[in-house]
This record gives structure tokens, sequence and C-alpha cells, in this order.
């Protein structure tokens, strides 16, 4: 009998998790019995990105050792980041103004979610500009940047370490060793982890089902529309040109990385497939030091779902209220949400802390946003799912920019996980 593919173990338990958690909707036990399974497989994940992120990029700057490299690499991806996450912000507002989401609702019948966190971190946030982000950048203590998971300082660290490594060249081979062997360890665990998947997913999507229900739904069911129909817009009209663009299909993406789709999908977490998505793009073609770099950036720089998702919610906001934005209006909003999202990088709920501020700054209710917060975890859902995608095509994107992407060993690996063979990867 044919072995089930992990992709099927984590589609099979996220069915029987809808399942479980729409029979046993309410059910305060199915609480006491999942939500420890699930906090347990996500801690599993968070627990190897830290040590991952660090030998994965030590052994790739390492590896390559040329600091002009690192920097041409490093303004490419911000300003490829910066076009993209801003094209997803302008098509949000076109979606809002068409579609009308927040036209007509019945606020009567929402219940109101907890946004206190979200206000509390906006005003400490808000105080701090985009050039206090850039200072924060560089750790004052890497060990406490590391205890936070401050991906950013992380990051910053890793690639001086790397460079430091590659410039004092033999004396430097076993350092680069070490973290080899730390990369291949942490891989190792990663794919053990990869094994109990499909009952994470299981746990995590029947409390979700559990927790709201479908009639839960049904008032904001424009919303939830809108964001997942924006979505599937943003991978089949930018995404997928841009993927053509460069030699390769968004849906052969989609294909080598399905696994980690339904699985962020159902964890609403981009952080349970940070190491896989490493793992897969380089296989797919892209050079370590191109993976390592870009995809950790990407979580905070070029969050393409998370951009839909605020200009969405800000738009819906106003309309649910009966506030008239202008042009003027909706553009001063842009240019807002752009400067805020990118001021409040590496926050926790960025989202959420993006959309509280923005409609502070605008003028509308905050108070709109707890309104909504109460079906976050479906939108999260979606967004997350974008924000992956859209980080694995960065790869291949940058990758192409530097002409390091290796078509020989695209074509290979495509051949293994498909069941038909490609003449190209015959030869």
């Amino acid at each position: 009998m044919k072995k089930i593919s992990l992709a099927w173990q984590i589609m099979i338990g996220l069915v029987l998790g809808v399942i479980v958690g729409a029979i046993f909707s309410g059910n305060p036990m199915l609480k006491v019995y999942l939500q420890p399974i699930g906090d347990m497989f996500i801690r599993l994940i968070k627990m190897i990105v830290v040590p991952i992120v660090i030998a994965s990029l030590v052994s790739g700057i390492a590896g390559s050792g040329d600091i002009k490299k690192v920097g041409r690499l490093g303004g490419k991806t911000i300003l490829y980041f910066e076009v993209i996450t801003t094209i997803a912000l302008v098509l949000g507002l076109i979606v809002a103004n068409v579609f009308h989401p927040g036209t007509g609702v019945d606020m009567s019948q929402l219940a109101k979610g907890d946004i206190q966190s979200y206000v509390a971190t906006a005003q400490t946030a808000g105080t701090h500009s985009f050039a206090t982000t850039l200072v924060n950048i560089i750790p004052a203590n890497i060990i406490d940047s590391m205890a936070k998971g401050d991906m950013l300082a992380i990051i910053f660290f890793s690639v001086m370490f790397g460079l430091g490594v590659a410039s004092i060249g033999d004396k430097g081979k076993p350092v680069l060793v070490f973290f080899q062997g730390v990369a291949e360890v942490m891989f190792w665990i990663t794919n053990t982890i990869m094994k109990v998947a499909p009952i994470g997913v299981f746990a995590l999507i029947g409390m979700t089902v559990s927790k709201f229900g479908v009639t839960s739904l049904i008032p904001l069911g424009k919303l939830i529309i809108a964001v997942y129909g924006t979505v599937i817009i943003f991978i089949l009209v930018i995404l997928g040109p841009i993927a053509k663009m460069v030699g390769t299909s968004i849906f052969t993406i989609i294909k080598v990385i399905k696994e980690e789709l339904i699985l962020a999908f159902s964890s609403a977490s981009s952080e349970t497939v940070l190491p896989r998505i490493m793992q897969k793009m380089e296989k797919f073609g892209c050079p370590k030091a191109i993976c390592s770099f870009v995809v950790p950036i990407g979580y905070t720089f070029n969050l393409d779902g998370s951009a839909i998702y605020q200009s969405l919610a800000a738009l819906f906001i106003a309309q649910m209220y009966g506030i008239h934005m202008s042009l003027t209006a909706q553009i001063t909003m842009l240019v807002t949400l752009m400067l805020t999202s990118k001021g409040m990088a590496g926050v926790a709920g960025a989202s959420l802390v993006v959309v509280v501020t923005t409609l502070g700054a605008m003028g509308l209710p905050v108070e709109g946003l707890a309104l909504i917060a109460g079906i976050d975890r479906i939108l999260d859902m979606g967004r997350t799912s974008l924000n992956v995608l859209g980080n694995s095509l960065a790869t291949v994107v940058m990758s192409k920019w530097e002409g390091q992407f290796d078509q020989d060993k695209s074509l290979v690996y495509l051949n293994t996980i498909t069941d038909t063979p490609t003449q190209e990867a015959a030869k």
C-alpha cells in the first residue's frame, strides 16, 4: 500500500479537526484536551526557529564571504518587499471600495473582542519612528534578542558574524563547519517534528472551529469573503505574473510548499513553517545564503496578506460606521499604513496594532476593531498563508535577480515531487 504523503496527512488532520470542532462546538472539554496538543506543537516549532536562522545565516553568509554581495542583496530585497507590500495595500483599498464589505453590517449582532493589549502596544509603539525601528535592528544584547525572538536583531548579528567568520580565512573554517553542523541538526529536528504535524493541525483547527462556530461568522461574512477573495486575486494577478517573469509558475511554488501552506493556514502562524520554507526553497534551486537571508527578513517586511488585511479592515470599519472617506483621505490612509507597518516591524500582533494605530491617526473609531477581532483568527489563517507564499516566491526572485538560481537542481527536485518526470529533469 502506497504511503500517504505528508501533505495528505496534514489535510486529513485538517478535515478531521473541522468535523470534530463543528460537532463539539462550544464544548469546554474540547479546549481541555486539544489546547495543550496545539500549544505543544507550536512550541516545538518555535524552539528551533532562532537556532536554525542563526546557523543558516552564519553558514550561508560565511560561505559567500562577500560583503558587497550581502549589501546588494539586502538593498534589492528591501526594494522588492516595499513595492510588493505597497501593491497589496492598494489592492485591499480597491476591493473595499468596489465591494463595500462594511456597508450595511448590523453592529448590534457583533460580539466585541478584547483589543486592549493591541491598543496598549500601539500607544507604546506609536512613539517610535521608523528611524527608531532601524536603530533597534542593532542588538544591544544578542542573548536578550534571542530570548525575545527579535528576528531583525538576530538577522543583523548573524550577518555580521558570518562576515566575520569569512574575513578571518582558514581560522574561521572550524566555526563555519560548526554552524553548518548545527543547521543540519536543526533541519533534522524540523523534519522529525513535521511527522506529528497532522496531529498538531487537528488540534489547532479543531479548537478554532469549536470556538467560532458557523453562526458567529455570518454577520461578518462579507469581510471574510473580501479578505479571502483579495488574497486569491493577489496570488493570480500579482504573484502569478511575477513568478512567470522569473521563469517559473506560482502553481509550481504552491506545489513545492503545499505541506507548509496547509500547516500555516491551520496554525495561523508563519513561524511554524519558517525552517521548512528555507529548506524547501534551497532544494528548489535557491542558494542557501539567499534562502537564509530573504526568508527571515520577509517574515518582518514582506507580509503581503497582512498588508491586504490592514487596508481592508481599516476601510471596512469606516464603512461599518457609515463614515465616507474621500480619495484624498484614502491616499492619506495608504501612506499612514505604509509608515506604520514598517514602524511596527517585529511588534507582536503587528497586523492588529497597525490597524489600531491607523484608525487613531485617521480619526476613525478604534473600537470598531473590537467588533471584528473575534474572527481575526479566521482572517489570520488566510493572510498567513499568503505571507508564506509571497516569501517563498521572493527567494526565487532574489536568486534570479542575483543570477544564482540553479535551474538544473530545480528540475531534479520537481521531478522527485511529481509522478510524471519532465524531459528536462530526465536529462
